[in-house]
């Protein structure tokens, strides 16, 4: 098994961050290098957390191993001897060997940094260029990060300088290595407490606020009533820009040196645009370029950029809006089969998307409506009890974990009971259920949050490239302070738990924050306290309230505007409940007129062929006989005809007036 744990759950991250990349992104129409770089941040930093809880159990079993196997007084000196030295040690079923781990470490660490510090900032500009060519697009996210990169070259270049210059200094490159390091964690574990102290609290009240129906379907009609605001604006915006495109399509040619350009923007727009487009454009009338003023590649450019914007936002309100109907209508039917006599659930309208079978036969209406009217309630109540419980426990051992005597963190507790008996599975269930925890509560604060509409990720395929390469960032930056945090609320950090014990292979890649006392000893210990006051601010919704105070809307129950909001939204979903009921009634009327009429339809039809066959052989029958006597009255017959032709009069179109009027024409006569 040696290895073994390793190689699974490299697999399964792997598949973890597929499958959420997939619900996100679009892999159909967005760019493959943009899949492809937001693929690996994702998977290296899950990595991370997956793998940490085998790091720690690895170094507890080498710990008791050189606890075991040193003398007496290597053991009151160099290492804390933590078991009776005559006790056995046992290999934990996940043991990684000795060496892979630093390696391991050190590839994924420098990997994801590279990638936060460097490519993706240059990808997020390379995929907002409006650019029509790989060389314009590299030049204008070259221009646009140069500053972005100057600023860090010229605080690193003045950091050298001052090292250089000072006597008193004298670094090495490993301690530089541990500065860069240092840096890099404190600017992302100032983001971590940030993003933790609104997840401890918001995760479990959604979880509790989901257990009830009512606020449920007010918190629906007012994101119905916002996003019906957004979609208005997303079409407008796009009908404007569509008429700007329409004008510079009208007026470049198909012999401009910037037609090419044109066609790249027009490849762009909605189908229903293209050939409205396509049929109001002449081709055949050359350019003047005397006469005409033209646009500039540049300004084709920002107008291919707006584009593009523009369409994704209009397809992204689009699925959004479909989306939050069929959540209301849903909601809507479980509020009306909660006093159902039958227990039985039934639905308003039938799911457009094809039911499998297995969910089918297995999810009744019985099993429906017990589990959403009667059990799922109960369930998040208690899922928000255990995850309060999880939070309290975070925030306590937040403020404590500095304390090594007594142990005051919950957390370094349970892991140091564990590593007493050596229960390798107790301490990487431990493990694994604490950074999980933490990772969920920042991790979900990233999803949630939205910055306008620059950062938004939207599941159903519906985040542009800039959101996910953006995401890609923020989770290679905030995961190796998480994990140093982790680290430290466990004791498993020297730098913490003061204790000369051989470090995880984890801390040994990050280097001895020694290095700069300042940052180990004051901004690391008691920076994670503030958690406490943003936690408090969190549950008391101050950072919503002052949001509201600005103009944008939040819900808030005691808030009029939000009441005016659920009403309008109320009303919203009432119009497209009647809008869908009237479809679904004239399908049905369609369905009963062919399953009625069909086969008397089937019926009439054979008829008429059998018809058909019977004038088509009897005229066959009447050609084959002789047709001597009936030459004589076909021919008068066409003489007449040739003599009523003759006597017609011919019309006069050249005529002013032409009357049908056959009593007008006698009297005109």
């Amino acid at each position: 098994m040696s290895g073994a744990a390793l190689g699974l759950e490299i697999v399964f991250v792997f598949f973890l961050a597929l499958f959420l990349l997939h619900r996100y992104g679009d892999f159909k129409k967005q760019h493959r290098l943009v899949i492809i770089a937001t693929l690996l941040a994702w998977y290296l930093c899950f990595l991370i957390v997956f793998i940490l809880p085998l790091d720690v159990s690895t170094t507890i079993y080498n710990r008791c191993k050189l606890a075991v196997n040193s003398s007496p007084a290597e053991s009151n000196g160099s290492y804390v001897t933590l078991a009776p030295s005559k006790q056995k040690c046992f290999k934990p079923w996940s043991y990684i060997p000795s060496g892979i781990m630093p390696i391991f470490w050190r590839v994924v660490y420098w990997t994801s940094q590279f990638l936060t510090w460097i490519l993706l900032p240059f990808m997020q500009s390379y995929a907002r260029s409006g650019g029509f060519s790989i060389t314009g697009k590299i030049k204008t996210a070259l221009i646009e990060n140069a500053i972005y990169y100057g600023t860090y070259l010229l605080i690193f270049g003045a950091f050298l300088i001052y090292v250089a210059v000072n006597p008193n200094f004298n670094l090495q490159w490993n301690q530089l290595q541990t500065i860069g390091i240092a840096a890099a964690n404190t600017w992302g574990l100032f983001l971590l407490v940030l993003l933790l102290g609104y997840g401890l609290v918001e995760i479990p009240r959604s979880h509790w606020n989901g257990a009830k129906r009512g606020y449920l379907l007010m918190k629906t009609y007012f994101k119905a009533a916002k996003l019906m605001t957004e979609k208005a604006d997303a079409e407008e915006n796009l009908e404007d820009i569509m008429e700007e495109v329409r004008k510079v399509s009208e007026s470049i040619k198909y012999n401009h040196p910037l037609r090419k350009c044109v066609d790249t923007i027009l490849k762009k727009c909605p189908t229903e645009y293209q050939e409205r487009m396509g049929r109001n454009m002449d081709d055949y009338e050359d350019f003047d370029e005397r006469q005409n003023s033209y646009p500039s590649e540049k300004s084709l450019v920002k107008l291919h950029k707006q584009v593009i914007y523009s369409v994704q936002r209009h397809r992204r309100t689009q699925v959004q809006w479909q989306i939050l109907l069929e959540q209301a209508f849903y909601l809507e039917d479980v509020a009306k089969n909660e006093t159902s006599a039958t227990r039985q659930f039934v639905h308003t309208f039938r799911s457009q998307e094809p039911e499998n079978k297995i969910i089918q036969y297995f999810y009744t209406p019985t099993v429906e409506w017990y589990w959403e009217c009667l059990l799922r309630p109960w369930f998040y109540r208690v899922l928000a009890v255990v995850l309060a419980t999880f939070s309290v426990i975070v925030v306590w051992s937040e403020c404590t974990f500095f304390s090594t005597k007594p142990v005051l963190s919950l957390f370094a507790v349970f892991i140091q009971l564990a590593e007493k008996t050596y229960n390798y599975i107790y301490i990487e269930m431990a493990c694994f259920l604490t950074i999980f925890f933490l990772s969920i509560c920042v991790y979900s604060t990233v999803f949630r949050i939205r910055v306008f509409n620059y950062y938004y990720l939207a599941s159903h395929h519906q985040t542009d490239a800039y959101s996910l390469l953006f995401s890609g960032m923020l989770f290679c930056r905030l995961t190796p302070p998480l994990c140093l945090n982790f680290l430290g609320l466990t004791h498993m950090d020297a730098t913490i738990s003061h204790r000369n014990t051989q470090p995880t292979a984890y801390t040994s890649i990050m280097g001895s924050m020694r290095v700069l006392t300042f940052i180990a000893d004051g901004f690391y210990i008691y920076y994670p306290m503030l958690v406490v006051i943003l936690c408090i601010a969190t549950y008391f919704s101050l950072g919503t309230r002052c949001l509201n105070l600005l103009g944008f809307q939040q819900f808030m129950g005691d808030s009029e505007m939000t009441s005016d909001l659920i009403d309008e939204g109320k009303e919203l979903i009432k119009r497209e409940k009647r809008k869908r009921q009237r479809q679904e009634e004239g399908e049905n009327r369609r369905r009963e007129w062919k399953e009625r009429y069909g086969n008397r339809d089937d019926s009439t039809r054979n008829r008429v062929v059998h018809t058909d066959q019977k004038e088509s052989s009897f005229s066959e029958t009447n050609i084959n006989r002789p047709l001597s006597k009936y030459t004589r009255s076909n021919g008068r017959t066409e003489r007449d005809r040739i003599e009523l032709l003759q006597d017609a009069e011919p019309l006069d179109f050249n005529a002013d007036l032409i009357n049908d009027d056959p009593l007008e024409l006698d009297s005109g006569r």
